[in-house]
């Protein structure tokens, strides 16, 4: 059949599919954008949960080092994922939308670099314990950020709602003690990513 044997409703039908099918190539899924991050902080905040407890008692024999260790590298492979997934879709892309995901890749470089130097300043300040709070909410105060901003730039409110949902809990766990924190981080961020990975996929 030739396009001039098909009904105006037939070719909008066409058009939506073909539109459809771009933006499905262009954009990764957001499921394997999310759910890597959820699986790296349910992963090792847990970890760190176990090494401080509720009450300043360990729940199993995690030493700091070795829930830092986990918590590192399960954020390292969540971030090799999501390059490997994004890159396809990235290098089709140019113009506007290029610049602006460069200048967003950059502010997440800009943020945790001057996070880390900011934090380090006032470390040997602080007990260990109180060490790793202060590293752990305010890196996660920068992710909060920068995902509100990320939800305001692409209009994604899921993202936007994340970033939000992210900083209510950080600050929630910070008042409560390492231990809190580390528990509220693993299961309502890192189980938050995970449910703002289904949503935008539903959405696609």
């Amino acid at each position: 059949m030739d396009d001039e044997d098909l009904s105006p409703a037939e070719m909008m039908r066409l058009i939506e599919e073909q539109a459809a099918t771009a933006q499905r190539r262009l954009q990764p899924d957001p499921l394997f954008i999310y759910a890597p991050w959820g699986l790296a902080w349910l992963i090792g905040f847990g970890a760190f949960f176990l090494h401080y407890g509720l009450d300043g008692r360990p729940v199993a024999p995690i030493s700091w080092q070795l829930a830092l260790a986990v918590l590192m590298g399960s954020q390292l492979l969540a971030g090799a994922f999501m390059f490997q997934t994004t890159r396809t879709a990235g290098v089709q892309i140019r113009g506007e939308s290029a610049q602006r995901g460069m200048m967003y890749g950059y502010a997440w470089f800009v943020g945790m670099l001057s996070m880390g130097l900011i934090v380090g300043h006032f470390t040997p300040l602080l007990p260990r314990d109180q060490v790793g709070l202060l590293y752990a909410s305010v890196s996660l105060l920068v992710v909060a950020v920068l995902y509100m901003a990320g939800g305001a730039v692409w209009r994604e409110w899921p993202m936007f709602f994340l970033g939000v949902w992210t900083a209510v809990v950080n600050a929630a766990g910070t008042t409560l003690g390492p231990g809190w924190h580390a528990l509220m981080i693993s299961l309502l961020v890192g189980g938050g990513f995970f449910v703002t990975g289904i949503v935008l996929r539903r959405r696609r």
